[in-house]
């Protein structure tokens, strides 16, 4: 049978129980009509399938898998290809394993250096992360696996993430924060996207007409399957409406129930039609994944390789003096810090893998013809391993500045007084400031490696391999020169993204602000020279020449500007790049083709993608601020009708938006601005907002969670259940308790948080047991069928 012909067998209380999950990570199963669950896993950068009964956040044991560096580390290769080369292993993984769907990758983008999760997104910048999304979506599901971009959408930071209105302007949403999703579904095919958790302009994603059916299924094309975050679902008929196929992980039958009322008892939210419309791609699903043989197991040994072929292609060599890199053989070294014995490799939380196995530099140093010798003095080179602590970046919690931890950078200061040649070998998951970087003669840049990074590492430091990685985020001198500086907000629900389009180097190049690196930059073993630069209406053209000793790979980046512009727009932004190997005292030609997103902007008249007409200026760099070679092109426009007078927002003119008013912003996003919400605690309020409760008790498990989250702050150990629970609003009791917890319980546990106790009480008593029958009841209905 199709998949409609089994649609057309189900019945109503089948198809509603089919639109949610069965368990932490299977979507329900018919069997009478040969309906297998589809299981789904994390596994941005390595599968995390458990073992036994599953959790959301990795704290039971998962199956062995190769740990590749992280989306934030290959995105410095800027070479799509090894991002497809890792899907495809990811893939085959997955395969292994019995999954179905891969959770990733990322692409959320980095709006501020902040976010405790940057790590496992791509860039700051959204053509470089969609066109990397997109490689490793058409790597996984080249095995026969669907990848699943997240987080759909404008989910910029981790504190009270569930609890957060993310206020963007129509333009900016389309340009920066949906963009890279768009080339994940037109170039890369995904089949399956993760709703996020927070609200969109005051709409849930999850239920946000505009974004999952205006411009996900209708303007892009997508006919897979909507994943919500797990526990993201607010309302669930609202959901299925707006086309999200599966709630996840396990809301019992309750949400099952609330649609079947929806549609029969002359409510008139949702009709069986729409409901049949939503569990089509589930069904589609199912009949694809029957094909795949899960018998096969994957070759470690190769995947392990394919891991540290991302981690030397990735890693970003940023300060060079004296060329003290590559080492000389037999040259003598000390090894000191605190990654040394212990590397940090990964991140923490949802996407924490069981690796295959981990190098480590103590280990790895034995293999290269280094004399490691015990005393700072003794040494001709001190290697420093270091970066941030595995607290600092987790899904879950965002850091708290943008330091490297202080013990660190003391025992950097100590080696300072035995010896000058201090090479830094750093580990981080997105910016930190540098005011330390004098203490080094080298800093090589890792990120987060995987698994084998540390003879990537090594054989870069040996010169065995040549650096060719380059920053996808800018490194700002202090957190306060960042744009969004003044609009973290951490405390509101409605966080305004006043700074517009302009976050990273769109507002350091536009402002003149100074940075620490800029986005694009990296340095080599070798040189390049870039000439005879040609631009037509196809693209550009252009010879490099690598004028060194070795040979090398050199990431060509095109930029596009307009100085004449009716528009609010950066000074220039990113349209393409490639990454070039070229070989010593040879040249190459370069093409970089112009596509439909190189002179595009969103249109908020005419309400689709537009082109202002003149003159715009054709950049060809090494980076943002290294311009080698300039050009121009003139455009026809497609539109005369703006959608303002610039003059009237004289921040996002100047693109100097660190204190845009309130007046200013609400012109620019067109319409009235939210109000904070002022009264009682609703269901989608959070855990973290109860501190002033009316209730003692509400008061009390304020304080156990607090101190529970301090207490793993001070220990350096991210308390992944407890950074869950302090940012998770009341509302997700009940889709994540397995149907323990109905809607109905939960709203009577947030009337007792209120200050109403015994009201609050007799409605969870009365509530369980209505639960319990009727989730039995519908149970067994299931079963008969």
């Amino acid at each position: 049978m199709d998949a409609k012909e089994i649609i057309s067998k189900l019945t109503l209380m089948e198809k509603a129980a089919l639109l949610s999950g069965k368990n932490e990570w299977e979507s329900r199963d018919i069997p009478r009509l040969d309906i297998q669950s589809i299981t789904f896993s994390d596994g941005p950068h390595g599968l995390r399938r458990q073992e036994g009964a599953g959790d959301h956040l990795g704290l039971n044991a998962s199956l062995p898998a190769t740990c590749f560096p992280t989306a934030a580390t290959v995105a410095n290769s800027w070479d799509p290809s090894i991002g497809e080369e890792i899907g495809a292993a990811l893939g085959e993984e997955a395969v292994a394993q019995n999954v179905d769907v891969l959770l990733g990758p990322g692409l959320n983008m980095k709006r501020s250096p902040l976010c405790g999760r940057n790590f496992e997104y791509f860039s700051e910048d959204p053509i470089l992360a969609g066109k990397m999304a997109a490689s490793y979506v058409r790597g996984i599901q080249s095995q026969h696996v669907y990848s699943c971009p997240k987080h759909f959408a404008v989910n910029s930071r981790e504190y009270r993430r569930m609890a957060m209105n993310a206020v963007v302007d129509e333009r900016t949403l389309r340009e920066i924060y949906l963009t890279a999703f768009e080339i994940a579904v037109k170039e890369g095919g995904a089949k399956t996207i993760m709703s996020a958790y927070n609200e969109v302009n005051g709409k849930y994603a999850n239920e946000n007409e505009h974004l999952l059916v205006d411009i996900l299924r209708n303007e892009w094309g997508f006919d897979g399957i909507v994943v919500t975050d797990w526990g993201a679902s607010n309302d669930h008929v609202a959901g299925v409406k707006c086309q999200s196929n599966v709630e996840m992980p396990n809301p019992g039958l309750d949400s099952a129930r609330e649609l079947i009322k929806a549609a029969t008892e002359g409510e008139g939210r949702i009709t069986e039609a729409e409901i049949d419309k939503a569990i089509l791609p589930i069904i589609e699903a199912a009949i694809y994944f029957k094909e795949n043989d899960h018998t096969k197991g994957f070759d470690k040994e190769a995947h392990h390789a394919i891991a540290k072929k991302a981690a030397v292609n990735s890693a970003v060599l940023l300060k060079n003096d004296e060329d003290i890199l590559p080492l000389a053989a037999g040259t003598k070294v000390c090894l000191r810090g605190p990654f040394v014995e212990k590397p940090r490799y990964q991140g923490s939380g949802s996407s924490q893998v069981n690796s295959t196995k981990v190098e480590t530099i103590a280990e790895q140093i034995k293999n290269y013809d280094l004399t490691v010798v015990e005393k700072p003095q003794d040494a001709e080179v001190v290697l420093f391993f270091f970066g941030l602590d595995e607290i600092a970046e987790s899904e879950g919690g965002d850091r708290m500045s943008i330091d490297i931890p202080e013990y660190q950078i003391k025992e950097l200061e100590s080696l300072t007084v035995f010896n000058k040649h201090i090479v830094g070998v750093m580990s981080a998951g997105s910016s930190v400031k540098m005011p330390w970087l004098d203490n080094l003669q080298g800093l090589l840049h890792g990120y987060l490696t995987g698994q084998a990074g540390a003879s990537a590492l090594l054989d870069i430091i040996t010169g065995k391999e040549i650096p060719t990685g380059k920053l996808t985020e800018s490194y700002p001198f202090a957190y306060a020169d960042c744009s969004i500086y003044n609009y973290a907000g951490t405390e509101k629900r409605n966080l305004q993204y006043r700074e517009g389009p302009f976050i990273g180097y769109r507002y350091y190049d536009t402002a003149d602000v100074a940075v620490q690196f800029p986005f694009g930059f990296g340095l080599s073993y070798t040189t390049f020279e870039y000439s005879a630069l040609t631009v037509s209406a196809d693209g550009v053209k252009f010879t490099i020449t690598n004028t060194g000793k070795r040979d090398g790979a050199e990431i060509a980046q095109l930029y596009v500007g307009k100085a004449e512009s009716g528009l609010i727009r950066p000074k220039k932004e990113l349209k393409g790049f490639k990454k070039v190997w070229i070989k010593a005292g040879q040249a190459a030609d370069v093409e970089i083709p112009f596509d439909d997103k190189t002179f595009r902007y969103f249109s908020t008249v005419s309400n689709k993608w537009e082109i202002e007409g003149g003159e715009y200026q054709i950049y060809v760099g090494a980076s943002v601020a290294d311009i080698k070679l300039t050009g121009t092109i003139t455009k026809e426009g497609t539109i005369t009708e703006l959608p303002y007078d610039i003059n009237t927002l004289p921040s996002y003119k100047s693109g100097k938006v660190r204190n845009v008013h309130y007046e200013e912003f609400e012109k620019l996003y067109a319409k009235p601005l939210p109000e904070e919400k002022v009264g009682p605690l609703d269901i989608n309020d959070a855990f973290c907002q109860m501190e002033d409760a009316k209730s003692g008790i509400g008061r009390l498990v304020y304080r156990i969670l607090k101190k529970k989250l301090d207490q793993s702050y001070e220990k350096g150990i991210p308390d992944l259940n407890i950074m869950f629970i302090y940012n998770m609003p009341f509302r997700a009791m009940s889709k994540m308790t397995g149907g323990m917890v109905s809607r109905e319980m939960t709203e009577s546990i947030v009337t007792i948080f209120n200050g109403h106790f015994f009201r609050g009480l007799g409605g969870v008593i009365g509530g369980f047991f209505r639960n319990r029958r009727e989730n039995k009841k519908y149970e067994e209905r299931l079963r008969r069928n």
